[in-house]
């Protein structure tokens, strides 16, 4: 996906963030983020969004810790949120294409890596704000949900940091039923290597989910159980996955 869809995007996720949060109130509980109300998932977006745009505006090129946030609630939560999603749209919008900052993990270009994360970023904590709210869920479209996917796999769980790892080496295949996209997560003592495309079918899978990409990119990021897909082969390597696979923020 290019960058303008994914600020096209995260502009439009931040808003429906906002409006979900509000219809259900600061003090609702958020159900795919057991322990936390909205307030926290606000705070938490808050945080985020201003610590994203420290680095497209201030050009940090080395890891920047985030700053705390205010303690507000009510109006003033709200208020702060909207500001700082302003913000940082506003601020990738503004960037040059030659933008050179620290980044989580490779990419084709900072500004790419930011624009993307931030959208996908906002839009997982919308569907947290819509399940606290309650009601249907606001549809991903399959574009987005690929590449929401490929950004989990390839990216975030290509780190160190993933924890995602078995003693005797599983293979994990994801296939969107909806569009041709599949992935061949190959698990080890080391992180995973996610391969995609026709190379993806080379190794034969231990397991394989299927579903719609929507569905896929909503059970990777753990907002919807793993039930919700088609399940083949051994169970125990989606539960690998299920029970180790969370993204934390430290």
């Amino acid at each position: 996906m290019e960058i303008p869809e994914h600020l096209t995007a995260l502009a439009e996720e931040g808003r429906a963030l906002a409006s979900a949060a509000r219809e259900a109130g600061p003090e609702a509980p958020v159900p795919t983020c057991p322990g936390w109300r909205v307030r926290d998932l606000l705070k938490h977006t808050c945080m985020v969004h201003r610590w994203a745009t420290g680095f497209v505006v201030e050009g940090h090129r080395t890891y920047h810790p985030a700053r705390e946030e205010p303690d507000l609630d009510g109006d003033a939560l709200f208020d702060r949120f909207t500001e700082g999603h302003r913000l940082l749209v506003d601020a990738l919008r503004a960037a040059p294409a030659d933008l050179d900052c620290w980044t989580v993990f490779p990419s084709p270009s900072p500004l790419a890596f930011w624009a993307r994360r931030q959208a996908h970023e906002t839009r997982i904590h919308r569907v947290d704000a819509e399940s606290a709210r309650g009601g249907p869920l606001t549809s991903v479209t399959t574009p987005h949900a690929v590449d929401g996917i490929d950004e989990l796999l390839a990216g975030f769980h290509a780190r160190a940091k993933s924890r995602v790892r078995t003693e005797s080496p599983r293979t994990l295949r994801v296939r969107a039923v909806d569009t041709d996209a599949v992935w061949t997560v190959r698990l080890s003592v080391e992180p995973p290597l996610t391969v995609s495309g026709a190379d993806a079918l080379d190794t034969p899978a231990d397991c394989t989910l299927s579903g719609t990409a929507e569905e896929l990119f909503l059970v990777l990021w753990n907002r919807l159980p793993l039930s919700s897909l088609d399940l083949s082969g051994d169970s125990a390597v989606a539960g690998l996955w299920e029970e180790n696979s969370a993204v934390v923020w430290s």
